[in-house]
């Protein structure tokens, strides 16, 4: 089962919730204390640098975190497929972008043949 990825408008969010690490998108994750952190919010200054994919797939497969993944910044629908894949579970939208045409285009592809940063095992090795 594929996980869902929550879509929120910008002004959906305040700046200081307890328990948020925001992480600089040239910052390393595995430099950041985790503990008791339960959401990391990773940032897209531009739509055109994915450094923060890097930084949501480090902090999943390597680092093992558990807790939510937030993507701000520039954030466009065209990008929600691969923030799902590379272990985001929340994009808060550029407020010109749309959410249901989002929620349309993640349900679009219900699974994937690769692995992931979420679903390690390609799709072929998933027991039916």
């Amino acid at each position: 089962m594929k996980p869902t990825l929550q879509l929120f408008k910008a002004e959906a969010f305040s700046a200081d919730e307890a328990g948020t690490l925001t992480l600089a998108n040239d910052a390393d994750p595995r430099e950041a204390s985790l503990d008791g952190i339960t959401t990391v919010v990773l940032q897209f200054p531009k739509f055109t640098d994915g450094r923060a994919f890097s930084q949501a797939f480090l902090l999943r497969r390597r680092l093992g975190f558990k807790g939510e993944i937030r993507a701000i910044g520039d954030v466009l629908i065209d990008q929600l497929a691969q923030m799902q894949r590379t272990g985001f579970t929340q994009a808060v939208l550029r407020v010109d972008q749309n959410i249901a045409h989002g929620q349309k285009l993640l349900a679009h592809y219900p699974a994937f043949y690769q692995g992931d940063a979420v679903h390690t095992q390609p799709h072929f090795a998933v027991a039916a």
